[in-house]
């Protein structure tokens, strides 16, 4: 009588039938049957392949490289694991001025995207010739706040300018103006304010606008001029904050550009699409920052 041949892979359906015409297979357990053989050999091919797709996908995972401006810190962290999560890719964040990110970029910095706290800085890179072409564009619109911890006698959000004049107050931080786009708003809101000669002698600086805030919260200033991206983080909601009216300083227009040296510029360009959708501004909202649109103005390129 023909043997009926069913190859099975874990399951009641068989893969394959055949009939082959006389056959002297025994139909027993037996080590020797051709069926049994067989399955093995498909179970143990589906098991290769599940342990090697894994391999393969984490050797060929892309990885991004990103300067982002300081201000970003708790934002483009919390938007780099998420997308980390739906994707192949790896984002490695360094945070820092963007003044000395534009000067390092400019020497050649293996860098795949900027994400800087003004637009000029990736302008000027645009005119050099450093940029992807068309990659530029604005993501948020960044705020200042007076802020000062939650221990603290001042409380600028019922005294706004006024706390700076208070006689508690030896040191007010800001980043550097030389290389901040925030320092040099803090700057112009103090100078419009009419309140720079007042203080300009008790104005210490930091690196950029993270440290200007470690400074604030280490006790080290009793005030600070900072970034509401910063001071809406869980580590600072607990202080004494008033947003600075946006009439006194021009607006920080904050933008990104892919570098045309980027080794991996569709992952960037993935990833700048992602930053630019619903989900991710709305997590910019969270953490202080206006749309691009709230200003009116155009997408700079």
């Amino acid at each position: 009588m023909p043997a009926r041949l069913n190859l099975e892979c874990g399951g009641s359906t068989p893969l394959l039938r055949c009939k082959p015409g006389r056959s002297n297979l025994r139909r027993t357990g037996s080590s020797n049957d051709p069926r049994r053989l067989f399955s093995l050999t498909l179970r143990l091919c589906a098991l290769c392949v599940s342990v090697a797709i894994p391999l393969v996908s984490s050797a060929q995972k892309s990885q991004l490289n990103l300067a982002a401006a300081s201000d970003l810190k708790f934002a483009l962290t919390d938007l780099a694991a998420t997308y980390e999560k739906q994707s192949n890719v790896k984002i490695n964040l360094t945070f820092g001025s963007s003044g000395n990110f534009f000067a390092q970029i400019q020497n050649g910095a293996p860098f795949d995207i900027f994400f800087s706290a003004d637009s000029d800085y990736p302008r000027k890179l645009n005119e050099a010739g450093l940029v992807l072409p068309n990659s530029a564009d604005s993501y948020a619109v960044g705020k200042l706040v007076l802020w000062s911890p939650a221990n603290s006698k001042l409380t600028p959000e019922k005294s706004g300018w006024q706390s700076l004049l208070d006689p508690a107050v030896e040191k007010i931080a800001i980043a550097n103006p030389d290389h901040a786009p925030y320092g040099r708003a803090a700057f112009e809101a103090l100078k419009n304010a009419r309140l720079y000669e007042k203080i300009k002698s008790k104005l210490v600086f930091g690196e950029n606008i993270s440290q200007a805030a470690q400074f604030v919260q280490s006790g080290n200033a009793e005030i600070g001029i900072l970034a509401a991206s910063i001071t809406s983080s869980p580590a600072f909601a607990s202080g004494h904050g008033w947003r600075i009216p946006q009439e006194q300083y021009t607006p920080l227009l904050q933008s990104f550009v892919v570098l045309k040296t980027s080794a991996n510029k569709d992952a960037a360009v993935a990833f700048l699409a992602y930053i630019k959708s619903p989900v991710a501004q709305a997590i910019f909202e969270k953490y202080g920052f206006a749309k691009p649109e709230s200003l009116g103005h155009p997408t700079p390129r």
